[in-house]
Formats: C-alpha cells, structure tokens, sequence
C-alpha cells in the first residue's frame, strides 16, 4: 500500500466514523486540516513523521493523483499539479486556500470500503438469539429421541403464571359512585352513596343485566328509558 493510498483510506476512515454521508458531498480543505484528518491525531495511523510529509501527501490528493479526489476550483487543482512537478511544492498553498473545495472519487471510495472491513458500514444485523431458542432448536436436531429425567426445577426464562384469583379476593366497588363496598358480607346498599346494589333486571324480561347497559342482551328492551 503507498502513503497516498493509507492516507485516503485513514480519511475515508474518519469520515466514516463521524458522519459516513459526507464520503460523497464536498470536504473544504480546511475541515481536513482541523478536524478530518488532522496530523497531531492521525500521524501515527499515517506512517509520517513530519508535519512536511503530511502537506505533501495532502497536496498529491487534491491535486488528483492517482483519481482519489478532486478540488475546486480547476485552477487550483492545475497550480497544486505544477508546484509538485517542482523540487521545492509551496506547502501552505493548500492552508491558504482552506475554502477550496475537495471531492473524493466514488469508485476509490467504494475500494477503499470493500478493502478495509473495519471502516465499512451496513444496518446492524439481527439480534442473537435467546438461550432458550437455542435450546428448543438443539432439541429438533437430535437424531435420537431421548428420555429426559424428572426435574423438578424450571427453567429460568420459565414464566410462572400467578394463581387463580377468586371473586373474594377482588375489591367490591360500588356500580354507580365506585366507592369500595365492605367485604365478607351481604351488602344491599352502597355506604357512600346509599344505591342500591342489588342485580338490575330487564322490565320486560326480567334477565339480569349489568349498569349502564342501555338495551337487554336477551330481547333486546331498552333499559333505564321511559
């Protein structure tokens, strides 16, 4: 792997680690030397040991070497071409044109993805599976059928249902003001509000029906209306 190459990779690294849509929307030059790829940070990752080999590297970039990006405006990208046909590149060229803007190539981009997993990005996948769904499925791939010994302890992912709940247990609550009702006991007339709380019949059948039942369920007679 060349420098240029490790260096276009550690930048579309950082990208993808901080907001991967910006691979494909334009980098102004000055985003890369503070905050994208700065040297301090990024040194060691590069390989370089001087803040010299970190300019010259980031002129080669921008000025289209090897398709792994582009700048703007055009004239920009043809002086950084002449200055590295020199022996002596202007190194603040690039820090003094910071709002220049930098694309990187699609086609190296998507190289650089498929090379290096760990820069790669995808939805994340589906979630693993339960010790109890493993254990039901290893009990399906047996071959031999096999007699399980008593056990009287269950399993931990086991949900033990509560038990029966009788109408003693429950609260009785009066059907017109809700008001708690004495239990253990008949009670005819609810304490707070002084309604009655025996069954309610249906005046033209006489079949039970509940409070606030505007018609009978069984033929059909509108209740509680003159």
């Amino acid at each position: 792997m060349s420098d240029l190459e490790r260096f276009f990779r550690q930048l579309v690294a950082n990208i993808v680690a901080t907001d991967p849509h910006r691979l494909h929307q334009q980098l102004q030059v000055a985003e890369i030397l503070r905050d994208i790829l700065p040297y301090r940070v990024n040194r060691r990752a590069l390989g370089l040991e001087s803040a010299e080999d970190y300019e010259v590297l980031l002129l080669r970039l921008c000025s289209g070497e090897g398709g792994y990006a582009r700048i703007e405006p055009p004239e920009l990208q043809a002086r950084l071409q002449t200055e590295l046909a020199g022996t002596n590149p202007d190194l603040g060229l690039l820090r003094a044109n910071g709002d220049a803007l930098v694309w990187l190539g699609a086609a190296e981009v998507a190289r650089a993805l498929a090379a290096e997993p760990a820069v790669s990005y995808a939805p994340p996948g589906p979630p693993p599976q339960t010790v109890r769904e493993e254990t039901l499925r290893g009990t399906f791939d047996h071959t031999e059928t096999q007699v399980a010994e008593p056990n009287n302890e269950l399993p931990l992912d086991t949900v033990v249902p509560p038990p029966p709940r009788s109408d003693a247990d429950a609260t009785a609550m009066c059907l017109y003001c809700g008001g708690a009702l004495p239990a253990g006991r008949q009670v005819n007339f609810c304490p707070h509000c002084g309604q009655s709380q025996r069954p309610l019949q249906c005046p033209s059948c006489h079949a039970d029906v509940e409070y606030g039942w505007r018609h009978c369920v069984s033929c059909g007679a509108t209740i509680g209306e003159d």
